[in-house]
């Protein structure tokens, strides 16, 4: 990798990277056109003093992360390796819970190398890359995982670039897909050998449960942008009454059909919607369609033919069309992954949308990010995921 290059940061700055921030953002690198990806930096202050070092990748965060405050430290196999093997040791708890055999093992930045995570599915492994940048040490990582696990397969996804669709497959045994891996008890399908995702979000594990034990017992629920279905899922295994599924995608009909079927539930008995939700909300307005429980997690950011959606713009208003189609004492599930905005933030838009639908609520509960998706202090917007159950009252 060569020797690093020096780059000094302005003092207004300083003080966040000195206080262990781990972005490196573009105000730092304004002189790009020298940098290699991969490239390691050290970040010095207007005193040429040392802060960090770390590499340059360029995702769609920032430039690159910090990934030592430990001048002598050497950014090595070895460096690697103890990163993976902490990460590993703080979820012992998970690799011995029968019930769950899906969970992230290494949550980037969180456990200390920013720009990939790897995933654990009962044996397999899956890392994704977020830059070529962290890309350029795809031996350390793998070797790392090869040192310290057993493993039925490696596979890797390339989240960078134009995402070639590629087999992802590194190494062990090819895997037979789908594999069924367990979530509390409930089965997933996943692939690993299909587009950027795999079947199911990991991060939404602690909410699919609370609706299924807690929300989900008699009530008719509406899950929106639904993607494999897999809240509708436990929400029928819960005791829902019907369940009704929406999604854009072509591939969220058969994805949901299998998603039900694993579990043994009849999918006949539901309802697989293939339409843009907003649609199906003048639909649902139009049929007076009312529901007891409705789950909005929509993707940060999404384009569909006529529309554009981006939560920090437009959550207030599909608030809005999904209270006015939940029964009174009902339950909205409100959920955004997206990281420009925090908790206080998403809260004001539910406060919004009850106000501008003359609705008054209670809030049941919230969430962030399970256990497992660690995140750390001085970086925030790791902590991405808002999810609030609101109950809309009477009157």
């Amino acid at each position: 990798m060569g020797t690093e290059l020096n780059i000094q940061v302005k003092s207004n700055l300083a003080n966040k990277y000195k206080g262990g921030y781990p972005l490196i953002t573009k105000q730092v690198i304004d002189h790009t056109g020298s940098l290699e990806e991969g490239a390691l930096i050290s970040l010095v202050d207007e005193n040429n003093s040392f802060i960090g070092k770390g590499y340059y990748g360029k995702q769609n965060k920032g430039y690159g992360w910090v990934l030592t405050r430990n001048k002598d430290e050497k950014i090595d196999q070895s460096f690697f390796e103890r990163k993976i093997k902490a990460a590993l040791d703080k979820r012992k708890s998970f690799f011995n819970d029968k019930e769950t055999t899906a969970f992230r093992i290494f949550n980037g930045e969180g456990d200390g190398i920013g720009g990939f995570t790897i995933d654990y599915f009962d044996g397999y492994y899956l890392i994704n890359w977020y830059s070529e940048g962290i890309y350029t040490y795809y031996d350390q990582v793998v070797t790392s995982l090869k040192n310290l696990t057993q493993f039925k397969a490696i596979y890797q996804k390339k989240r960078f670039g134009d995402f070639a669709l590629e087999d992802g497959f590194v190494a062990g045994e090819r895997g037979q897909f789908p594999i069924l891996v367990k979530e509390n008890g409930v089965q997933f399908a996943v692939y690993f050998n299909e587009e950027a995702m795999v079947g199911v979000f990991l991060d939404q594990r602690d909410v699919r449960r609370t609706i299924r034990d807690k929300y989900a017992e008699g009530r008719t629920v509406l899950n929106t942008f639904s993607y494999t279905g897999a809240f509708s899922v436990f929400a029928a295994l819960g005791g829902a009454t019907k369940t009704t599924s929406v999604d854009l995608a072509n591939r969220s009909l058969p994805k949901t059909i299998e998603q039900f079927s694993v579990n043994g539930i009849d999918y006949e008995a539901q309802d697989i919607i293939v339409m843009d939700v907003f649609r199906y909300f003048k639909y649902a307005g139009k049929k007076n369609l009312k529901f007891d429980m409705v789950i909005l997690d929509p993707p940060s950011f999404a384009r569909s033919k006529k529309f554009t959606f981006s939560a920090e713009k437009d959550y207030k208003n599909l608030l809005k069309e999904a209270i006015a189609i939940t029964e009174k004492n009902g339950i909205i599930v409100a959920s955004t992954n997206s990281a420009s905005f925090d908790m206080k933030k998403f809260k004001g838009f539910i406060d919004a949308a009850f106000k501008e639908s003359n609705s008054k609520y209670i809030i049941e509960e919230e969430f962030s990010l399970p256990q497992d998706f660690q995140t750390i202090k001085q970086f925030k917007e790791g902590n991405y995921l808002k999810v609030v159950f609101v109950k809309k009252l009477k009157g």
